[in-house]
């Protein structure tokens, strides 16, 4: 009811973005993690430092793959992003990491770094609809992340059939982004009574199996 609410009073003020199909689009990612989880770790002890790496595609469309680092320090989040082919990106899941250390990107060469040093690898994928809205004053992007599916012990990234369950009983999440002002509009549009902002991890969702 929520999102019906809201999704109602953000379609008054703002329009879908349109790189969206029909209004949304799917969201795969495949994320990394150590042997002992310590991606997963920081995060459920809320480690002050932490990053996580995923490989990231749209609408399961090979030809546009990003790999992506997230950080988050001090309550700040931050992103940076290289384009992957799907020939490489089928070396990583498979573990043919030596062309990474030469790699142009040095976000590749990172990850490469980190693979073989914390030894991160392939650990599960999430799967999930985005419905985004804009708003050019403010550069203002309102999207709902619903239908969260996790690959459990699955990395077959590159294919779209692979089988993938619901994360358990996983909310709808509402993010807000902008740059330098959030309109009032559309902080009004977005409020919700009884609901506070609050951090959420698909990927700790994801991982409720194992």
């Amino acid at each position: 009811m929520d999102l019906l609410a809201i999704r109602a009073r953000l379609q008054a003020v703002m329009q879908p973005d349109p790189h969206a199909e029909e209004g949304r689009y799917q969201i795969r990612s495949l994320y990394f993690d150590s042997m002992g989880d310590r991606a997963l770790r920081e995060k459920l002890d809320g480690v002050n430092e932490r990053e996580k790496f995923r490989i990231r595609c749209y609408n399961f469309d090979p030809s546009v793959i990003h790999l992506e680092k997230k950080s988050k320090r001090n309550g700040l989040c931050g992103k940076l992003s290289a384009e992957l082919t799907e020939e490489e990106t089928r070396n990583i899941i498979a573990g043919e990491l030596g062309w990474m250390a030469e790699a142009e990107a040095p976000l590749v060469r990172e990850l490469y770094c980190k693979m073989q040093t914390l030894g991160l690898r392939p650990k599960t994928i999430v799967d999930y609809t985005r419905e985004p809205y804009v708003y050019a004053p403010g550069n203002v992007r309102v999207t709902f992340d619903y239908d969260i599916r996790t690959g459990l012990a699955d990395t077959d990234f590159l294919n779209p059939d692979c089988v993938t369950i619901p994360a358990g009983d996983a909310p709808i999440i509402l993010e807000v982004k902008w740059d330098a002002y959030l309109p009032d509009i559309i902080r009004d549009a977005v409020q919700t009574p009884g609901c506070r902002a609050g951090a959420f991890s698909k990927y700790a969702q994801c991982r409720i199996y194992g």
